[in-house]
């Protein structure tokens, strides 16, 4: 049976976020739910989580405003906030919950009725260079994608890095509150990061990408 973990973007009329606010904030999301106490062991979480993270990790973006964003909070999960950085407005700090994946006909029903469209974001201003030492996602500069898409995917890219770190890593990942950046490659770097050996999204093409596409390369310093 096919499972998936879905996660709500908060989208007020007046206060959009920022593009890179938001798919930063999404892939700081799966990391919470990943190394949350409740997904791992006897948890609550534990088993869905299993039965998820056994087969293809696939993710759905949704959005939610007002009252639907408060119906949202009912539903166990985790509310992750941004920055801001990027938003014309200083209240438009992104805000992402993220739910315990579930079969794709058991989605709770106060998530299943949001939209999935409407969630193309930009950044009003220019991104500030990334600091030393920041795990980055790199999305592909070949390929176009609406905010959800790309949300799913830098989901997916921070997931493999989790993956592919030692215990030790993860643990300073998660005292950092999973700082992380997401920007868009160079052609030139794209390629340098293709042949990395550093985790590399390939998308199933369900939607907007052609199957196998490559969407987002996770450099994470302790990958290196």
């Amino acid at each position: 049976m096919e499972h998936v973990l879905t996660m709500v973007v908060r989208v007020e009329k007046n206060a959009r976020p920022a593009q890179t606010d938001a798919l930063e904030t999404a892939a700081r999301a799966v990391l919470a739910i990943l190394a949350d106490e409740r997904s791992a062991g006897e948890g609550e979480w534990a088993e869905a989580m299993t039965d998820w993270q056994d087969h293809q990790i696939r993710k759905i973006v949704k959005r939610a405003r007002g009252a639907e964003w408060r119906r949202t909070e009912n539903v166990p999960g985790i509310t992750m906030s941004g920055t801001g950085a990027g938003a014309e407005s200083p209240d438009a700090a992104a805000q992402v919950r993220v739910f315990p994946p579930t079969t794709v006909d058991a989605v709770p029903a106060e998530l299943a009725k949001l939209q999935v469209s409407g969630t193309d974001f930009e950044d009003a201003e220019e991104l500030p260079v990334v600091a030393a030492g920041v795990p980055v996602l790199w999305v592909n500069p070949d390929l176009e994608m609406s905010s959800g898409k790309a949300m799913a995917q830098c989901g997916h890219a921070a997931q493999l890095a989790w993956w592919a770190l030692p215990d030790q890593a993860r643990k300073e990942w998660s005292s950092t509150d999973f700082t992380l950046a997401v920007r868009r490659a160079d052609r030139a770097r794209w390629t340098q990061l293709l042949a990395s050996g550093l985790p590399v999204v390939q998308d199933a093409g369900f939607t907007e990408v052609a199957p196998g596409s490559r969407t987002v390369v996770a450099d994470h310093p302790r990958l290196r």
